[in-house]
């Protein structure tokens, strides 16, 4: 679902079901300038090391995660949130089920 301008309010965690064994995106906006993308991950799930070429905020709606930014291990939950910066090795895994918005600004 990409949204393309206002509405009511939502719950986050909420707006996407965990599915056995998998991760689960769904796109809320995409724009030039950025998107904004919630997942919802498995426990044990996750996404291999990589980098992006621009910064990336991730705020944790439900569960929580372990987020390895540059070598350095990271434990985010539900409220939390963490930036992934541009060209920087990162990985992440769940820890228990785990959903999060992603938010990625391209400039």
């Amino acid at each position: 679902m990409t949204t393309a301008g206002g509405g009511g309010a939502a719950s986050l965690a909420g707006l996407i079901d965990y599915q056995a064994g998998s991760v689960v995106s769904q796109t809320l906006l995409e724009r030039t300038t950025g998107t904004v993308t919630l997942f919802a991950f498995d426990k044990g799930e996750g996404l291999s090391e990589h980098t992006a070429p621009f910064d990336a905020m991730v705020l944790v709606a439900d569960g929580e995660a372990e987020i390895v930014i540059s070598g350095k291990a990271n434990r985010v939950s539900a409220g939390q949130m963490i930036v992934m910066p541009a060209n920087e090795p990162h990985a992440l895994r769940a820890v228990e089920r785990f959903k999060m918005l992603l938010i990625m600004i391209r400039s």
